[in-house]
């Protein structure tokens, strides 16, 4: 059975934070044929402001993986403002983690999978876990984690 993702969203009774302003020249979404692509999104609190630090050093493997979570919360808030529905979603193809960390921090997929486990938990395991990659590297504004997506749409015949 299919998962309803704006429904699930309120059965977890989960705060989608403001969809954040694009910060340079691109659109936080584009669709192309059959697919949305999502432009990098950090973590964003309920209050707007962003969550900062780097792997270790300020931030532990779980503080990263719950500021994973969060951008995963970031995302959908962009998807609906600026796509629509999450149910025009058909599934999850892509997802690119950067984890902003030190040299030595070397556990990118574990802080990633804050933001894999809330797609699985919002599309379902089937379409809401896809193929990924997650690398360290400095990032942006201080933020902890970015992500950017592919998902593919249900298209109408």
């Amino acid at each position: 059975m299919k998962i309803d993702p704006d429904l699930r969203i309120s059965e977890l009774g989960l705060l989608l934070p403001p969809a954040p302003r694009p910060a340079g020249l691109y659109k936080p979404t584009v669709v192309s044929g059959k697919y949305l692509f999502v432009s990098g999104q950090g973590p964003i609190n309920n209050d707007g402001s962003l969550i900062k630090g780097k792997l270790g050093a300020d931030l532990d493997l779980q503080e990263g993986k719950l500021a994973a979570r969060q951008v995963g919360l970031t995302m959908l808030s962009t998807i609906i403002t600026h796509f629509g529905e999450l149910k025009k979603i058909k599934k999850l193809v892509k997802v690119l983690g950067m984890v902003n960390c030190t040299p030595l921090f070397d556990q990118q997929p574990a802080v990633i999978n804050g933001f894999s486990e809330l797609m699985a938990e919002v599309f379902g395991e089937e379409d809401g876990v896809g193929a990924r990659s997650a690398v360290g590297m400095t990032l942006p504004s201080g933020i902890p984690v970015e992500v950017e997506a592919m998902f593919e749409l249900y298209v109408e015949e």
